[in-house]
């Protein structure tokens, strides 16, 4: 076939009807697509193949080649002519919502430090377009080395190293140091591995960890985790602080009344210091990133001259004298020579040392003891790297008066000391290629500071004595840092630097951490922070700086820098925790989005990673890790309950998902055991025209049942066409979801739609529930009003829905449910009675059980009737019945019913005529529409000889019957099948339609024999009500109308009354005879509920 050319244009008098012509035409031309359209129908002739339809509209001068499948507006028109010649006319249709690719490419390459794509993102585009327009982008220009590898050894590197380090070693020993900087390390190189897979899969926007974490586990657990983050952070600012103090009082030690006043000093000095770096984050940050190389270069200065000075002890030792009372230093402040006595030419006197310990100068006084039993000598403080000192300082020296020095408290001093790997993944936004510079610039500055902080442990090792390191104030050593006293050309480079590296640090802290909680707040996923999420009109996160100041000026009272690094170190274990676990969880679910550009990760080093976070966190401190722990969980809990609902993505939903198919395949394996089985519920509920659920309290009644265990599925029926309806069908789903909110109901909804609501319900009973987690009981509500004419068809529904439920499934049919209690309400005194008739595999023992565990029922007390023939001995069935529930650990009241035979009254006799008699008449008038239709229509072509009449007909009536337009009754559908006449009995009384018609009824569809001939003549019409009843029938109203007056007598008075629900019976023919038998069982009751089994054990005896 050859191509064919269509133009398209418009025109005065045809441009509404060209279009549409040739839509049907051009359909026509693809083999297998949409058939032609009715106004192709209507006029318009097919083009003959190869032949070229041209249709020239006016209002363009130049006809051009378009696609008549798009509107011919002039918008339209404009937009189309973007893509002449581009050969994209296939696709024009879809470039409102699918732009070309071509239009996008430069948008998506250069995309912004946001997640692409995301509601926050868009609006944030839209919101801040002009100003966009205004100032244009700078696109990111840091590299390696300054965006990630530089700001990352300014936070690693910190307090710790300068002021404990020599402490850790001494007390440590040379392999204990050793290993505990060998644990961290490798717990930060792991944690920087899983980062850098994370953080290259896709972009980090400003938050960095909390990002990571929050997008990859969830937003409970990144809430958490997150403020964890931010509170490690905060502490760490306040421990910067108290680090910059200590360092200060080290020239003014020189008073032996400033050891006493030394935690208060710390907390005045640390708080005017605190206000001072919270004025300079307030006032700018840009002072702040000014400032950071500046301390940066402190840093580097600092360690390179402590190596510049190992490196002089081995060409010329320093000459450093320490002064020791047994194995402790000596302060120097208070004497001048290290020495008891002094050997004079006037003989022995005593010293300045003499005098401080004892109560008078001469040799004879009392000293003491410590002092008395131990020498006094003078060591050299810096034997150097040559001297061989190595060896004494291997192993671990504990004080046996300091119990607090002990291995753990080492670990979580240290820790501290090795944070600060997340600065360069924080940055993300900043660098010129953030999937390049994180991974190489973060594990780059983690192999440099790891080298450094070994190199330190055994440096120390073998160049200070071991006495001189455990001087943790440097007392010994004239109040200098010990580190200090080893650095080239002088200690006040050590003093400066870190001085200035300290209070660079705890700026970094309070300008980051203001941020991360400015990033949770603006998530909103926790409603408490949200005035969090607003700052200055620049951005600055005014209350959020606020907040953190407070925060770290209580870590500035405890006014101790080993009381406050395990805290700073139990947030950031955890958050370290997640980011491994986030990794290994992304790498074994196999998230199609989870494709890092980081190759070098593995699952196992993650989970080694994580592994080693929980160690270190209980190693630090146990009761720290627990108080971690409580306030991460709590968190969490608050976020899960009362935060927003956050869709992003997270590995949690994909573990759910995965956790979900796992246990539906072991479900898969066979059937619950009879000790597992509760009711695992469909409730039936039906909806008005506006879509509103018609019966609330079943789903009281449901969640009293369940309290929110086991499977529950609230599902309704529509009837009509899916296509059609399906605006109707998200409406109901919604009414629905909203009312298992308000009732507290825990599950699912779901919502059919058919032809009819007789197979919509079946449906429903046939496809909910997902392999071995289906439903096992139906809760549906009785029909009320169902002897009113136009309710035909609802109890016709129910007796349906109850066939369908008898194969394998429990029916319970709650009666006057309007009554039944709410949520709210509480009984605190009456009865649950149970009315066992018949064995139905335990279902009215459990379902009692159930409801007494929620606090609408709690207070009720069971009680068991079962019903005694003459035959049976009631002592005895009352003993079973009492050892069986005890067996069942069940505290129930027992009583056996004995019934009396008696004869059928005449009031049994009556009941059951009426009720027949009303079921014919409701035959003969309960036809529904279609019904009515096809009647006529089979008598008017009955008339017209276009049926042959095959059968004679059997009972006729008169009806006085109006025939419908068809197109009024086209889409009205039978709920059922009916039987429709075929013929009519005699022809000659066939009138026009619309008057006065003979109707005709024949035999059943199911079977039901034909009526005697003349039933509905006059004599036919008082036979109706000369018939007598049936005797099955009388049998059966007797029985229904003894227990209900055995049941009223006994049970009139209780809460809830629960019975055996009989079946319907075989033969359609008595449905309506059967819902007069159910109504008169439990009249006079005001909560009845009726319960079929599933044909199954429900309830055991055994353990």
């Amino acid at each position: 076939m050859s191509s064919q050319r269509f133009t398209v244009s418009k025109s005065e008098g045809e441009g509404e009807q060209s279009a549409p012509d040739i839509q049907g035409e051009v359909n026509q031309l693809f083999e297998g697509d949409e058939p032609a359209t009715s106004s192709a129908k209507d006029g318009a002739e097919p083009a003959a193949a190869g032949a070229e339809v041209i249709v020239v509209l006016k209002g363009e001068s130049n006809p051009k080649e378009s696609s008549p499948f798009i509107n011919s507006s002039d918008a339209t028109a404009e937009k189309s002519q973007q893509y002449d010649g581009k050969h994209m006319a296939l696709f024009e249709e879809e470039m409102d919502t699918s732009p070309m690719v071509s239009s996008l490419l430069s948008s998506l390459a250069n995309y912004s430090n946001l997640p692409q794509g995301s509601k926050e993102h868009e609006e944030a585009e839209n919101n801040e377009a002009t100003e966009t327009r205004k100032k244009p982008v700078k696109a990111p220009q840091l590299g390696t080395l300054m965006g990630v590898y530089l700001p990352c050894i300014q936070n690693i590197f910190g307090v710790i190293l300068f002021l404990r380090m020599t402490w850790l070693v001494g007390i440590g020993g040379v392999i204990g140091t050793f290993i505990i900087v060998f644990m961290c390390c490798s717990t930060t190189m792991l944690t920087a591995i899983s980062m850098s897979a994370v953080a290259t899969n896709g972009v980090v926007p400003a938050g960095g960890s909390y990002y990571m974490i929050s997008r990859s586990l969830g937003p409970e657990f990144g809430g958490a985790v997150g403020i964890c983050f931010y509170l490690g952070t905060t502490f760490a600012g306040a421990m910067y602080i108290l680090g910059a103090i200590e360092l200060t009082p080290f020239t003014a030690r020189q008073h032996p009344q400033s050891r006493g006043r030394l935690l208060n000093n710390m907390r005045v000095y640390g708080t005017i210091l605190l206000t001072s770096m919270a004025t300079v984050v307030f006032v700018g940050v840009k002072y702040v990133n000014k400032l950071a190389l500046v301390f940066l270069a402190c840093v580097i200065l600092s360690i390179v001259a402590v190596y510049a000075g190992v490196i002089k002890t081995a060409i010329d030792p320093p000459i450093f004298p320490v002064c020791l009372l047994g194995n402790r230093t000596l302060v120097w402040k208070t004497f001048d020579v290290c020495a008891k006595t002094l050997e004079t030419s006037n003989g022995t006197i005593t010293t300045q040392l003499w005098q401080m310990f004892c109560d008078s100068p001469y040799l004879n006084a009392t000293c003491d003891k410590y002092f008395a039993a131990n020498n006094v000598t003078e060591i050299q403080g810096i034997p150097g790297i040559t001297s061989g000192i190595m060896t004494e300082n291997l192993f671990s020296t504990f004080y046996e008066k300091d119990i607090t020095s002990f291995f753990t408290l080492l670990v979580g001093i240290y820790f501290p000391s090795v944070t600060g790997i997340m600065a360069g993944s924080n940055r993300s936004g900043d660098l010129r290629d953030a999937q390049k510079s994180i991974p190489v610039g973060t594990i780059c500055a983690i192999t440099t500071t790891t080298i450094v902080y070994m190199s330190s442990v055994i440096l120390f090792g073998a160049c200070i004595d071991g006495v001189v390191l455990r001087d943790k104030f440097g007392e010994g050593v004239h109040g200098n840092l010990v580190i200090g006293t080893l650095a080239w050309p002088s200690p006040w480079v050590i003093v400066i630097g870190s001085f200035f590296s300290t209070c660079g640090a705890g700026l970094q802290s309070l300008t980051g951490a203001p941020r991360l909680l400015q990033a949770i707040a603006k998530d909103g996923i926790v409603p408490a922070l949200r005035i969090f999420g607003h700052g200055k009109a620049n951005g600055e996160p005014t209350w959020s700086l606020l907040l953190t100041a407070c925060i770290c000026e209580i870590g500035i009272l405890i006014a101790s820098l080993d009381a406050v690094a395990p805290i700073l170190s139990m947030f950031f274990l955890m958050c370290y925790m997640f980011v491994n676990l986030a990794c290994a969880l992304q790498t074994l679910l196999r998230t199609p989005n989870w494709r890092p550009r980081f190759k070098f990760y593995h699952w196992t080093l993650s989970f080694l990673g994580m592994s080693l976070c929980l160690t270190l966190m209980f190693l630090c401190s146990w009761y720290y890790a627990i108080v971690a722990m409580v306030i991460a969980g709590s968190i969490y809990k608050y976020i899960e309950f009362a935060g927003a609902e956050k869709e992003w993505g997270d590995g949690i939903r994909g573990l759910s998902l995965s956790a979900a198919r796992y246990a539906l395949m072991r479900l898969e394996e066979g059937q619950p055991h009879t000790k597992n089985w509760r009711p695992q519920l469909l409730v039936l509920v039906s909806t008005d025209a506006e879509q509103n659920i018609e019966q609330p309290r079943l789903l009281s009644l449901t969640n009293q049942l369940k309290a929110g265990k086991g499977l529950t599925i609230v599902g309704t029926a529509l009837e009509g066409t899916y296509l059609a309806n399906h605006d109707r069908a998200q409406r109901a789903e919604q009414a629905l979801r909203k009312l298992m909110e308000t009732e507290k109901v825990k599950g699912f909804c779901q919502v059919t739609v058919s032809s009819n609501l007789r197979d919509a319900t079946s449906h429903l009973l046939q496809a909910s529930g997902l392999g071995g987690l289906k439903h096992n009981a139906v809760l549906v509500s009785w029909p009320c009003n169902w002897k009113q004419g136009d309710e035909h068809q609802h109890w016709r529904n129910f007796i349906a829905c109850q066939r369908n439920t008898a194969a394998h499934l429990a029916l319970l049919v709650p009666k006057n449910i309007s009554a039944y209690p709410s949520n709210g309400e509480r009984f605190t005194e009456g009865h649950i009675d149970v009315w066992w008739i018949v064995h139905d595999g335990g279902m009215l023992m459990l379902l009692p059980f159930l409801l007494r565990q929620h606090k609408v029922w709690r207070k009720c007390k069971m009680r068991i009737f079962t019903v005694a023939q003459m035959d049976d001995n009631s002592i005895q069935m009352k003993k079973d019945l009492t050892t069986f529930l005890y067996h069942l650990r069940i505290d129930a009241m027992v009583e056996v019913v004995e019934m009396q035979d008696s004869d059928i009254s005449a009031y049994t006799y009556e009941k059951t005529l009426v009720m027949e008699q009303r079921s014919q008449m409701l035959k003969k008038i309960n036809l529904t529409k279609t019904e009515r239709e096809r009647e006529i229509q089979s008598i008017t072509d009955s008339s017209r000889g276009s049926i042959r009449r095959k059968n004679p007909a059997a009972v006729t009536t008169q009806l006085s019957v109006t025939e419908e337009s068809p197109a009024a009754s086209k889409e009205e559908k039978p709920e059922e099948e009916p039987c429709y006449p075929r013929h009519p009995t005699h022809p000659e009384e066939v009138q026009s339609p619309g008057t006065q018609v003979q109707m005709t009824w024949t035999e059943k569809c199911d079977g039901e024999a034909a009526k005697p001939p003349g039933a509905c003549t006059p004599e036919g019409l008082k036979d109706i009500f000369n018939m007598k009843p049936n005797q099955f029938n009388v049998r059966r109203m007797h029985t229904a109308l003894r227990l209900n007056e055995v049941v009223v007598k006994k049970s009139s008075e209780a809460k809830l009354v629960l019975l055996n629900m009989p079946g319907p019976p075989k033969n359609r023919t008595g449905d309506e005879n059967y819902m007069e038998f159910l109504e008169v069982l439990t009249e006079g009751l005001n909560r009845v509920l009726l319960v079929r089994g599933g044909g199954r054990e429900v309830i055991t005896i055994y353990s």
